[in-house]
């Protein structure tokens, strides 16, 4: 109930402020509601934003107005993004409320661990039998120090250790394909620094043999060549301007007391070997923004963070389990959600909704969504990857081969063979087996299979002999999420665009309306957004 008409320049003639803005907006919609906010000076224009507004600013008691205390929002998803808002929101006072379809929060953010079952969309059900202990992580599994997520980590007070994103131990491994022959380095299990050592001297060694033949005259000065020549000597390791191999390589002997040297592993392959394997086409990885050390993750797994978030905003007083939505309709007066829980189908009404539903499920749950809305919810799509985790009776790759945490690249469909950055010296260890979207369509016993003899090429037997027990998510398959990440044909357009804004009361999280798709750091950013957004429109109206 409005106790008196505000009018603002502007607004028609006995129309309060409010009311003309949600006319506005149940015509318009959201673009249309923002257009007459900026007019009336309410918000800053998405230009000046930034500058005026600068960062994020979190909200707190008394920013929330008189008029609209008791304001309800409904958030979808009980993932980092859904979390987020919840907790954000709950900062000036809004009454939130979650409904998550799943029996704990994290959403895509997964670990498993013992006890944990997934019924996958063919109907087949796992549960873990991991000792107590060890997990994996099988969703985001990594934090760079720049990410948001560190910022949330401090607040909350989760635990962080490092995650070895690179260890020099780790392996490279080719293996010949019907169309690429990897030369006698193929199928040839080859550490890090061996890889790089070689590729970096031999790389220098054509820089130091072109600088000399003149060949770079044209682009350097004298003075300039000299230091391209310097640089290269050290970075390659080289002898007399050749790579004829150095201790970066490792040693066949270790070096001892006494007089035991230690004999440097070589010789090193030839430069034409070198170049053939492509290894070297692999170190990117680690060069990249997102992906270079240091890293990050919580202590007992990532789903930490959920957790800790699901317990900052109220635990089950807030969350409601078990929940799968089956409606979602916008109203005059707000947005009403109907769900299933408890085998019987419930309502909850609320002035907002926020969803963070991915859009490959959302677009199929009933809606009153605009044709714009669902439109735009169709050309997501679920990016087709999945993990497993195998639980090993010894932890091999640290006793027989020096690896502690980091990755092993290879070409095979495993892609990846994640070492665990935690329980060292332990006597058993879990390790991701592969990181590979080649595994979803086989049955769950195949892939631990394939899984295994993909492993024993590059580790040996030693990958059957101390095999334990597995777990796999082929996260297409996972009916709540129905992709591992959410993919944007042709990249981000008017369908990204669009849901960006509001449909009538009802909002849109995640991390894929953000540039950080796949990270925790974009769900947190697209959920700040939101936040602004909607308590923006909430402090407007209720003025």
């Amino acid at each position: 109930m409005e106790a008196s008409v505000e009018t603002t320049a502007g607004t028609p003639e006995g129309v309060s402020r409010r009311g003309f803005l949600t006319r506005v907006g149940a015509v318009g919609g959201a673009t249309a509601l923002y257009g007459t906010m900026e007019a009336l000076g309410l918000i800053a224009s998405p230009a000046h934003a930034a500058e005026e507004a600068g960062d994020f600013v979190p909200l707190g008691p008394g920013d929330l107005p008189a008029a609209a205390n008791g304001t309800k929002v409904v958030i979808l998803g009980a993932g980092t993004a859904g979390l987020t808002v919840a907790y954000e929101l709950g900062k000036a006072g809004y009454d939130c409320h979650v409904l998550e379809a799943r029996s704990k929060p994290g959403g895509r953010a997964m670990t498993i661990r013992r006890g944990d079952r997934l019924t996958d969309t063919d109907g087949v059900t796992q549960v873990c039998t991991f000792d107590d202990g060890h997990y994996y992580n099988a969703g985001p599994s990594r934090i760079p120090s720049h990410h948001l997520t560190i910022d949330y980590c401090r607040e909350l007070g989760v635990e962080l250790e490092p995650m070895v994103n690179a260890n020099a131990q780790g392996f490279y491994y080719h293996e010949n394909t019907a169309t690429v022959d990897y030369g006698e380095l193929a199928s040839t299990r080859v550490t890090h620094r061996q890889a790089k050592a070689d590729v970096y001297g031999y790389i220098s060694e054509l820089l130091v043999a072109a600088t000399d033949q003149g060949a770079l005259d044209q682009l350097l000065s004298a003075n300039d060549a000299e230091r391209l020549v310097g640089l290269a000597n050290s970075l390659g390791g080289l002898t007399g301007g050749k790579y004829v191999g150095n201790n970066r390589r490792g040693y066949r002997e270790p070096p001892g007391a006494g007089d035991q040297p230690g004999t440097v592993a070589g010789p090193p392959p030839s430069m034409s070997a070198v170049l053939q394997s492509q290894l070297g086409t692999r170190f990117a990885f680690e060069f990249g923004f997102d992906q270079a050390m240091m890293m990050w993750q919580p202590v007992g797994g990532m789903d930490q963070i959920s957790a800790a978030l699901a317990s900052a905003i109220g635990g089950r007083r807030r969350i409601t389990y078990d929940a799968p939505v089956t409606g979602i309709d916008n109203t005059p007066d707000g947005v009403r959600v109907t769900y299933r829980s408890n085998g019987r189908t419930r309502v909850l009404d609320a002035d907002y909704c926020v969803v963070t539903i991915p859009p490959m499920v959302l677009k199929s749950i009933p809606s009153n969504f605009s044709p714009a809305t669902k439109d735009a919810l169709a050309v997501p799509v679920g990016a087709n990857s999945g993990r497993m985790g195998i639980q090993f009776k010894r932890r091999f790759w640290e006793e027989d081969f020096d690896i502690y945490g980091g990755v092993t690249h290879t070409n095979l469909d495993v892609s990846g063979i994640y070492y665990p950055s935690y329980g060292y010296f332990s006597r058993k260890g879990v390790l991701v087996g592969y990181y590979s979207g080649a595994y979803t369509n086989l049955p769950v016993a195949e892939r631990e299979t394939r899984a295994l003899a993909q492993g024993a090429k590059i580790h040996g037997d030693v990958y059957h002999r101390e095999f334990d027990n597995s777990f796999s998510v082929a996260w297409p398959k996972e009916p709540h999420s129905l992709g591992a990440w959410v993919s944007w044909p042709g990249g981000r357009g008017a369908a990204y665009q669009h849901l960006l804004q509001a449909d009538g009361n009802t909002y849109f999280a995640g991390d894929h309306l953000s540039y950080y798709t796949a990270w925790q750091n974009g769900a947190f950013l697209s959920a700040r957004k939101v936040v602004s957004d909607l308590h923006a429109r909430v402090a407007a109206t209720a003025s």
